[in-house]
């Protein structure tokens, strides 16, 4: 599927609509994979040892299990997101796509602990997450 420039959409609401449900898809698919297979028996990009190695070079203090939207949306902190995730421009499929990402990783998507972020911060956040034994409590949940 071929998405108009960003000044050539405006504000299009079946655009919006078309973003949210890919979003959405996502989020439960990637739910129902840490609930049935568990969070270390999966990966979740091609790249993603290189990935959670840079990540946690470029954002050694950047607590994960709860999030803090500043980290992510404050001037300073986009800035920083922007130059990191341009890098997988040509290495992460979708890079810069927008997706939903838990704020507590011990809760599931719901409209309070989801905010939007890019899928190189999706991956990033998550793949920490997973190799840290953040997300073993979603996998353990009845």
């Amino acid at each position: 599927m071929v998405f108009p420039r960003a000044e050539e959409t405006g504000n299009m609401a079946e655009m919006e609509m078309q973003w949210a449900v890919k979003a959405m898809h996502h989020a439960e698919t990637y739910m129902k994979l840490l609930k049935s297979v568990g969070p270390t028996k999966f990966r979740l990009c091609p790249i993603q040892d290189e990935l959670y190695d840079d990540f946690r070079k470029n954002f050694p203090n950047l607590k994960i299990d709860k999030l803090d939207e500043e980290d992510f949306k404050s001037e300073t902190s986009k800035a920083k997101w922007r130059e990191f995730i341009n890098k997988y421009e040509h290495r992460v499929h979708d890079f810069n796509f927008g997706s939903l990402l838990r704020i507590d990783c011990e809760d599931d998507y719901t409209e309070k602990n989801s905010m939007f972020a890019m899928r190189t911060q999706f991956l990033c956040i998550e793949i920490a997450r997973n190799k840290e034994g953040l997300n073993d409590v979603i996998a353990a949940a009845p």
